[in-house]
């Protein structure tokens, strides 16, 4: 069985950076589309990133897009989400998650299979 074990987050000030790692174990990362979700306290949970199985197709909530990276290194069987000028509203629990899809071409947010416990980012002068 899969499992995702997530790392790098942190306490940062607003306008800095954090890049968040999220591991596997158990199997590879080949075979799955990858999404990186927060959950702020008091709010549910939303989709912030995902990348294509084959890497090529890539997603951003609005509100990170030209701010956050999606990237995966199947070679180091991670996949990664580089967060730059960081705002007080970007603080949350992040956490990665994966599924597989007929389209190797495809990512989304819905029906999640394996999820990490989460790392948490805080941003606040």
């Amino acid at each position: 069985q899969l499992q995702l074990v997530e790392s790098g987050g942190g306490l940062v000030q607003p306008g800095g950076s954090l890049r968040l790692s999220c591991a596997a174990s158990g199997s590879t990362l080949d075979d799955y589309a990858i999404g990186w979700f927060r959950q702020a306290p008091g709010k549910e949970r939303e989709g912030v990133s995902c990348i294509s199985k084959n890497g090529l197709r890539t997603n951003y909530k609005d509100s990170v897009e030209g701010r956050f990276t999606i990237f995966r290194d199947n070679a180091k069987n991670t996949v990664y989400l580089q967060m730059n000028s960081l705002e007080p509203e970007d603080t949350a629990v992040y956490y990665c998650a994966v599924r597989r899809y007929d389209n190797n071409n495809w990512c989304d947010y819905g029906g999640m299979i394996y999820w990490g416990k989460g790392t948490l980012v805080t941003v606040s002068s």
